[in-house]
């Protein structure tokens, strides 16, 4: 216990000859043969873990298998008997469901659009809006060009009833 000696007084803490993470460089041999032994050591743990593991896990699972297996062999017969019952179930049970869900996505696309009606006509230009934008002033274009065709075609037309008003006197 004498010569023990601190940490950092040693040539691999701190030293300027090497690394705070290891001996400096020229490794003596015994380093080299501890850090072989070290690494066969960890290598051999780490096998007899993985095996332990694996077998456990193998083991469970063949419990499992074991387990549903039983579970079908006493459950099949019940299944056969009630099958005329538990078919229309689960076709009522299925469509029940499936409506719901239907349902549920139609709210959550009615709140998803009542959200984005708010957002465009408080301001807030939610994406797409620049699309309806174009497209409002798109169709009110169109309707100012039918407006004036139809003012041009009805007096076009009151110019030929009036000229048929005229030849017929």
């Amino acid at each position: 216990m004498a010569d023990h000696q601190p940490r950092t007084a040693g040539p691999y803490y701190g030293s300027s000859h090497g690394t705070s993470y290891g001996p400096p460089y020229g490794n003596t041999n015994e380093s080299n043969t501890s850090s072989y032994n070290n690494s066969a050591s960890r290598q051999t743990v780490r096998f007899i873990t993985a095996v332990t593991i694996g077998i456990s896990l193998l083991l469970l699972a063949g419990l499992i298998f074991t387990g549903i297996v039983i579970g079908l062999i006493v459950a099949t017969p019940l299944l056969v008997i009630f099958s005329p019952i538990l078919v229309p179930a689960a076709f009522v049970l299925f469509l029940v469901t499936s409506g719901f869900m239907f349902s549920g996505s139609c709210g959550v696309a009615a709140i998803a659009v009542l959200s984005w009606i708010y957002n465009y006509v408080s301001g807030n230009h939610p994406a797409g809006s620049d699309t309806l934008d174009y497209a409002k002033g798109y169709l009110a274009d169109k309707a100012r060009d039918v407006k004036e065709r139809a003012k041009d075609y009805g007096s076009y037309a009151q110019g030929k009833i009036q000229e048929a008003t005229q030849g017929a006197y």
